[in-house]
């Protein structure tokens, strides 16, 4: 028997779902918490084991590329334990790697402190995306914008943990550290809850599910094709993310002369933006339709990135870099839900190769934008991403909702 079939044999009912609801948006929160740790303390690791740039730029790859790995061993995982027991063990790994990467003595240390991350983010990665979508799948309407604000306000606390712990002059050990044990907390105060159970049709009882090797040879003949509009939009989304969130600092500072104090803002705004597009997005969809909500947010991206890429200076180019955050960041939640419906009884399969698509995203965008900038062309960074979000246009009438609640039996009260 599939994990899922299993998963939803408990009782079920709204104390049930909202507590799964709740338990999934602390683990997204913890996610985005432990990767904006990571970012935001790449300049004190550096300065600490004086690693030289181009190493710095490789591990930042490094994570990236291990990342697409842990997806595969999330994968194992849930299949083994179920998404929420997996979930807590990323986490686990997830804390253990950023106390590492602060306390790393050297060069061989951080590396593999590096990559532990990786392979516990793709990990949880998965996690967090299978357990969201079955509870998408028992509320019956759109709710994967609520989980990924709340891994974009666990990134914003978290920057500005890190921001207040280098003006108190802490060592960026002690701030990874105690990162680290917030992450390690809401581990711990995790909690597994059922999920309203399938009703059985008025027909009869359906039919008897095929074994899970069956399952997986049907999945994977055409899955790679179905996926192709999804990847294509995750691709997208994560060149626009690594480039706006790596160097947005670097284009206000280099390009428009901005200072040192100025220079972070453009990440703030984009990281407002993406709060905001998301606490707004459920509704939306649910308003608007998914797919015309898709175009709509794909259109300001596109526009967003090309005033970004001509702006005369730096207020305009913050006020741009919010608009990014506001169209770009609700097309991943989205893209996730859409492709999780492809196979809704293997949803782990499809999400551990649909992020593939989102590393390579990341590596691409992240080396793209350093060269170009490196040599002077920071604008063209801008400018081609504006052309690709263009591209998810073709995607977006792939793009669904759910439409009906999952149906509980109801079970008859003792007299």
């Amino acid at each position: 028997m599939s994990f899922h079939a299993s998963s939803r044999a408990g009782s079920g009912g709204p104390v049930s779902k909202a507590g799964a609801r709740r338990a999934a948006t602390i683990a997204f929160a913890a996610q985005g918490s432990s990767v904006a740790a990571v970012y935001t303390t790449v300049p004190a690791v550096t300065e600490r084991l004086g690693l030289a740039p181009l190493l710095t730029t490789a591990l930042m790859a490094a994570v990236a590329l291990t990342a697409g790995g842990g997806s595969f061993l999330g994968l194992a995982a849930i299949r083994r334990a179920g998404p929420v027991a997996t979930t807590r063990g990323a986490m686990a790994a997830a804390a253990a790697a950023l106390a590492l990467i602060g306390w790393a003595p050297g060069r061989t240390a951080v590396i593999c402190a590096y990559v532990l991350f990786g392979l516990a983010v793709g990990a949880l990665d998965v996690g967090v995306n299978t357990r969201a979508a079955t509870i998408e799948r028992a509320y019956g309407r759109s709710v994967f914008g609520s989980f990924y604000t709340a891994w974009s306000v666990g990134g914003v606390l978290s920057a500005l943990l890190t921001a207040g712990a280098a003006r108190l002059e802490w060592p960026v050990a002690g701030g990874l550290t105690l990162q680290a044990c917030l992450v390690l907390l809401l581990a711990a105060g995790m909690r597994t809850h059922a999920l309203p159970a399938p009703a059985e049709p008025p027909d009869g009882p359906a039919p008897a599910e095929p074994s899970d090797a069956v399952a997986r040879s049907s999945l994977g003949r055409g899955l790679w094709v179905r996926l192709i509009p999804f990847g294509l939009v995750l691709l997208v989304v994560y060149v626009v993310e690594s480039t706006v969130s790596a160097w947005s600092a670097v284009y206000l500072r280099q390009t428009l002369a901005a200072s040192l104090t100025v220079a972070p803002l453009a990440y703030a705004a984009y990281q407002v933006g993406t709060v905001i597009g998301r606490s707004a997005a459920d509704r939306l969809v649910q308003r608007l339709g998914a797919v015309a909500f898709v175009r709509t947010a794909a259109l300001l991206a596109a526009g967003a990135l090309a005033a970004l890429a001509a702006a005369p200076s730096w207020p305009f180019a913050v006020l741009a870099a919010g608009a990014v955050g506001l169209g770009a960041s609700v097309l991943a939640p989205l893209c996730l839900a859409s492709a999780a419906r492809l196979s809704p009884a293997d949803s782990e399969a499809v999400l551990a190769r649909l992020n593939l698509f989102n590393y390579v995203g990341v590596v691409t965008g992240g080396a793209v934008s350093g060269l170009l900038g490196s040599t002077g062309h920071f604008r063209l960074a801008y400018a081609l991403p504006a052309g690709l979000v263009v591209l998810v246009l073709a995607a977006s009438r792939h793009f669904t909702r759910p439409s009906s609640p999952v149906r509980t039996e109801r079970v008859p009260q003792k007299r």
